[in-house]
């Protein structure tokens, strides 16, 4: 049963495209995968979708609700952790989980309960009251899942999720998107550069090139599109997009600059 359904999605700013016309259903429960060179509206899409950006054109519906004319409802039904940093260093992970907590309407009996499940399913109870700016990278992308989850969302939108992150963050974090997946049907839609990542987590997958749509399938099925033995999701991306994974002719100095603060801050 879908749980996102989108229509032609369309996002201008100015004279360019960012994305454009974009369609795609997304099963419940399912752990969808959006690839593509930097520049390619990856970000603008997933904002879009999390109603933090106004669409130009096209339709999507979220969870039941309309993004256009519903996006409050959008937004109880769904968790966001974007690129940017989204917890207060100066403040415990306690303290940031309470505060969501009050902005998701969390009533104040299920509180500090609903906060102690959160740091506890992500491995942060241990360290509740130490300030996050003593936090490693791992532990803070942890926390912002906990953040996202805390009013138990049926849809998580993660952008690029473990940038920055050593290999065992990494890893300790694909295994919380799974077990998220597993233990509450979570319905996952992440953006990400990995193509290892995408291989190991994604149902299935969409290339994004120049804001269009120019592939969608799941990572095996997309490996033997490309047409030879033993192909991998790298052949995939610059076979679709000509993008060689080492250049990049789109993303600009905004984008790598971006990209590295979130690396800084999480290394």
């Amino acid at each position: 049963m879908s749980i996102i359904t989108i229509t032609n999605l369309t996002k201008r700013f100015g004279a360019k495209t960012a994305v454009d016309a974009f369609s795609l259903q997304v099963d419940s429960g399912e752990v969808f995968g959006l690839l593509g060179p930097n520049g390619a509206g990856k970000s603008t899409l997933i904002k879009m979708l999390a109603t933090l950006l106004p669409i130009t054109a096209g339709q999507a519906t979220i969870a039941g609700c309309d993004l256009g004319r519903q996006p409050m409802g959008v937004q109880r039904q769904i968790g966001y952790v974007p690129q940017a940093l989204s917890v207060d260093g100066t403040l415990t992970g306690y303290e940031n989980l309470l505060i969501l907590a009050k902005l998701y309407g969390v009533p104040r009996r299920q509180r500090l309960p609903r906060i102690q499940a959160a740091l506890h399913y992500v491995g942060l109870d241990a360290v509740a009251n130490r300030l996050v700016n003593t936090y490693s990278g791992g532990m803070i992308r942890r926390l912002e899942i906990a953040q996202a989850t805390l009013h138990r969302p049926a849809i998580l939108f993660l952008d690029e999720p473990t940038v920055g992150l050593d290999p065992v963050a990494r890893k300790a974090m694909w295994d919380l998107i799974l077990q998220l997946r597993r233990d509450y049907q979570t319905t996952v839609f992440l953006t990400t550069h990995f193509m290892d990542e995408a291989d190991v987590l994604c149902d299935r997958i969409a290339i994004l090139h120049q804001g269009q749509q120019v592939a969608m399938d799941t990572p095996g099925a997309l490996k033997s599109s490309v047409g030879h033995a033993g192909a991998s999701l790298d052949d995939v991306f610059i076979h679709y997009t000509g993008n060689d994974l080492t250049t990049n002719t789109e993303g600009s100095y905004r984008d790598t600059s971006t990209t590295r603060r979130t690396a800084k801050r999480l290394g």
